[in-house]
C-alpha cells in the first residue's frame, strides 16, 4: 500500500466515525480522487516529506500549518464542487488546498497575509502545472479585491473555504457570496473551542448555518476589524 492509499483508507474511517457529527460517512469519490491525484509533500518542506501523508497537520514555517487530510477532504466535500464553480480560499497556506480545489473547479482566488508564503504557495502551484489558481496577498476578512490583470475575475464565487478560525464570520465574505452558494469556516478564539460552520445561502439570499465538527485551526488575523486573512 503506497502513503497515499494509506491516506485515504485513514481518510475514509475517520469520515465514518465522525459521520453522526458531520452527516458525512463518505465523500464524494471525486474528492478522494483529487487528494489522491496531489502530491502532499510538494507543498511540505522538503524535511518533512517524508511524513507528507500521515493523518495530521504539519508545519509549513511562518507559524502555519497545513491541514490534516481528514480535515482537508471534509472542508472540501462540504463545498460540494463543481466543475463549473469558482471559489475564494481565505488562507493560502501552502497552497495544497488549492492544487485539491483547482482539479474540481474551474477557478480558484487564494488570498494569503503572509507574503513569504504567498510566494512558495504560487511557486508550488506553477511546478505542479496549476493554472486556474491566482494567489494574491491581502486581508481575507475584506474578500477578494478588484481585478489586478491576473484574469481571476471578482465577486461574487460560488463557493468561500476558510482556513483559519474567526471569532465571527467576516460580512464581507458573506456578502461574496452567490445565492444559491456555500461557505464552509472555522469559528472560534485562539486555542478553542473551535467548529467547522457550514453555511448556506438559498437562492432567495437567505442563510443558514450549521457547526459540524470541533476543530483546532491556527487564528485568523489580519488588520480588519473581527480579524482577517490568516496564514
Amino acid at each position: 500500500m503506497t502513503p497515499s492509499e494509506r491516506m485515504l483508507r485513514e481518510i475514509a474511517a475517520e469520515a465514518e466515525a465522525t459521520a453522526s457529527w458531520t452527516g458525512r460517512a463518505h465523500f464524494a469519490p471525486r474528492v478522494l480522487a483529487a487528494l489522491a491525484a496531489v502530491p502532499r509533500e510538494a507543498f511540505m518542506p522538503e524535511a518533512l516529506a517524508s511524513s507528507a501523508y500521515e493523518n495530521r497537520p504539519q508545519p509549513i514555517g511562518c507559524g502555519q500549518t497545513i491541514s490534516q487530510p481528514f480535515i482537508v477532504a471534509l472542508m472540501t466535500d462540504l463545498l460540494d464542487p463543481t466543475p463549473d464553480d469558482a471559489v475564494l480560499e481565505i488562507g493560502t497556506g501552502s497552497g495544497y488546498q488549492a492544487a485539491v480545489l483547482a482539479r474540481l473547479v474551474r477557478q480558484v482566488c487564494s488570498l494569503e497575509v503572509i507574503p513569504d508564503l504567498a510566494r512558495r504557495a504560487r511557486a508550488a502551484l506553477a511546478a505542479q502545472g496549476v493554472r486556474n489558481v491566482a494567489v494574491r496577498e491581502g486581508d481575507g476578512a475584506l474578500g477578494w479585491p478588484e481585478p489586478s490583470g491576473d484574469g481571476a475575475g471578482v465577486p461574487p464565487f460560488d463557493k468561500i473555504i476558510v482556513t483559519a478560525a474567526a471569532r465571527e464570520v467576516p460580512p464581507a465574505l458573506l456578502a461574496q457570496l452567490r445565492a444559491p452558494g456555500r461557505m464552509v469556516i472555522p469559528l472560534g478564539p485562539p486555542g478553542g473551542p473551535q467548529h467547522l460552520r457550514l453555511i448556506r445561502k438559498d437562492r432567495a439570499g437567505n442563510v443558514a448555518e450549521r457547526d459540524v465538527l470541533d476543530v483546532a485551526f491556527v487564528p485568523f488575523t489580519g488588520a480588519a476589524p473581527n480579524g482577517a486573512a490568516p496564514g
